[in-house]
């Protein structure tokens, strides 16, 4: 009889082809993957639909199995995952919807409980711009007129509980400054708003003001990021100003919680490989983003970060998902 020692959640036993403990198949990780991977993300054409295809479905050949792209919504593309069998043949790419949703409303799954992160696939800051009539040239100056003026500023965002929303309170919360939220239905809608002057401020990503910006309509601040970006030379961080501060668009692999840890390290090994390409950074780097990986464990402790931060943010700003 064909018999293997394998791992299965750190445990040692040997396998036999039809082995199964309690009722439930255990694959070993050599035997990974033996059939089509498929990969569950947002809507097409969006964020993360095109990391999906361009850097998850790049693992096709060293994996030797096809890696199919399926897209739902983010939500039910979540549920799927998280009810899926821990063998690494259903994943899941999401933004940081997957961890602020279950802090705004009910959902079916707990980012926390429910996935085996794999890795970081990329990461985005935003620009902190305001009007032209507004007389701050600085993070520092920003505080200060807020102060002087509590209630009198306003910032736009693309609606309740969105990036653009989140992000504003959050510099809210940290510098304790009062500045009013006007929330519109869509970024679209909030970007308009800013040049026309019926908004002050706003949080956003380059795609959405980046042109408003190089044709003078608005007054770039600063970036989101905890570092300077490559994206915008010479602009600085907010958190140079504000200790703390960061927000940060991103895309990140799960696997089904519970999924083998030789299999999720077999799936990391190959996004770090993918990710280290030229032609990938170059192409991520085209579309607005930054090609960007990281550990299992240093994607875990990121979800809990950012949860327990931002649910000090919602509880202060008193935010109830529309």
């Amino acid at each position: 009889m064909n018999m293997r020692l394998c791992a299965h959640s750190g445990v040692n036993f040997l396998l036999t082809p039809s082995l199964a403990i309690f009722g439930v198949s255990v694959a070993c990780a050599q035997d990974f993957p033996n059939k089509p991977v498929r990969v569950l993300t947002g809507t097409a054409g969006g964020g993360t639909d095109f990391v999906s295809r361009y850097v998850v479905q790049a693992m096709s050949g060293s994996l030797g199995q096809p890696v199919v792209v399926e897209n739902r919504t983010a939500d039910i593309s979540a549920e799927i995952v998280a009810k899926s069998p821990p063998d690494g043949h259903t994943l899941c790419v999401a933004g940081g919807t997957l961890w602020i949703e279950p802090l705004l409303r009910k959902t079916s799954y707990d980012p926390i409980r429910d996935f085996a992160p794999v890795s970081l696939l990329t990461s985005s800051p935003s620009i902190l711009v305001v009007h032209p009539s507004v007389p701050a040239r600085s993070v520092k100056d920003l505080i200060a007129l807020a102060k002087a003026k509590p209630g009198e500023l306003n910032y736009g965002s693309g609606g309740v509980g969105q990036p653009t929303h989140l992000s504003g309170e959050l510099l809210k919360f940290l510098a304790k400054i009062d500045v009013l939220h006007v929330p519109y239905k869509g970024n679209g809608p909030a970007v308009v708003s800013l040049i026309g002057g019926e908004t002050q401020v706003l949080i956003a990503n380059a795609q959405s003001v980046g042109a408003v910006i190089k044709s003078g309509r608005a007054r770039a601040l600063a970036v989101t990021s905890s570092m300077p970006s490559a994206f915008f030379p010479g602009l600085p961080t907010v958190a140079a100003t504000l200790p703390g501060y960061e927000w940060v668009g991103s895309a990140a692999l799960f696997a089904p919680s519970k999924t083998p840890a030789a299999i999720v390290d077999r799936l990391n090994n190959e996004i770090l490989r993918v990710l280290n390409r030229p032609d990938v950074k170059e192409k991520l780097l085209g579309a607005g983003v930054e090609a960007f990986s990281s550990s299992p464990q240093e994607l875990a402790a990121r979800v809990k970060s950012e949860m327990a931060r931002l649910t000090l943010v919602i509880r202060d700003a008193n935010i109830i998902a529309e």
